[in-house]
């Protein structure tokens, strides 16, 4: 069987054929979507489980353009703001207690056989499996919510960057010292520029769990928020309002992912992973 040149281990498609081959999946997936709604709508004109392209269009400008009643809000965009507050606060605190610890985990000897065991015991909980032990240890608030995303996160952080600091070369941290920089000039001077763009590529990797472990939260203890709507609108069968609140998370967490790629590619040019897509 012949392989397809642009598919072939050595291809590289042009610019134009990459959009193509990079749209073909969505627009097989769409097509799917619409065929068997369509199958369905013909059968039953009411059916709620593939709601049609106009439905979910319908739905989603009352949720985005529609003041809610009780509140004086307009729903989507307190749902997004709020989400986004939880999300970004949880995994901006993740990033910097995994990047400390990490960094010195991994360039202090002593401190990694001290804590490199335990943190290695954290990132194997679960963190769904905790959450009502957060719920009743920090409340129902926006604090448990905070916490699950960062107790999901940081142990995992903390051992990927302790892993870039022992790929440093070791001479190069012989030469630092031999040159009369001190520890902490070694490590906050030297070693940690060298370790921030694995720090955002860590970030982005765990972008999808963060989402997960805020929807798991909101749809437990919450007034606001995507995941709030979400679990909200299923005991109606609303699914013509939760498949664009899906799509909307998921660019949102698209569009977060691709502003880290080019904050990489722009702040640390010369790093070697910014080929990756």
């Amino acid at each position: 069987m012949t392989t397809p040149r642009f598919l072939g281990i050595h291809a590289r498609p042009g610019k134009l054929l990459g959009w193509a081959l990079a749209a073909l999946p969505f627009l097989l997936a769409l097509g799917l979507y619409l065929w068997a709604s369509d199958i369905r709508h013909r059968d039953n004109p009411n059916d709620k489980l593939l709601p049609t392209p106009a439905q979910m269009v319908d739905a989603a400008g009352r949720m985005a353009f529609e003041q809610d009643r009780r509140t004086g809000t307009y729903p989507m965009a307190r749902d997004t703001i709020s989400s986004l507050k939880r999300l970004l606060t949880g995994v901006a605190l993740a990033a910097s207690a995994g990047l400390l610890l990490g960094l010195n985990m991994g360039l202090f000897p002593g401190m990694g056989a001290t804590l490199s065991p335990f943190v290695t015991f954290l990132s194997m909980i679960p963190p769904l499996a905790i959450l009502p032990i957060l719920f009743i240890s920090f409340g129902v608030d926006e604090l448990a919510k905070v916490m699950l995303i960062f107790i999901g996160l940081f142990p995992l952080i903390a051992r990927d960057m302790q892993l870039a600091v022992r790929k440093l070369p070791g001479e190069q941290i012989t030469k630092a010292l031999t040159l009369g920089a001190s520890q902490l000039e070694l490590a906050y001077r030297i070693v940690l520029p060298q370790i921030l763009p694995r720090l955002i590529e860590t970030v982005r990797l765990s972008l999808g769990a963060a989402w997960l472990f805020l929807i798991a939260a909101e749809a437990i203890a919450a007034d606001d928020g995507l995941g709030y709507r979400i679990f909200l609108v299923r005991r109606y069968l609303a699914m013509d309002i939760i498949l664009p609140y899906v799509l909307w998370i998921t660019l949102i967490g698209y569009l977060m992912d691709l502003a880290l790629r080019y904050s990489l590619q722009w702040a640390f040019p010369w790093y070697g992973g910014n080929d990756d897509e």
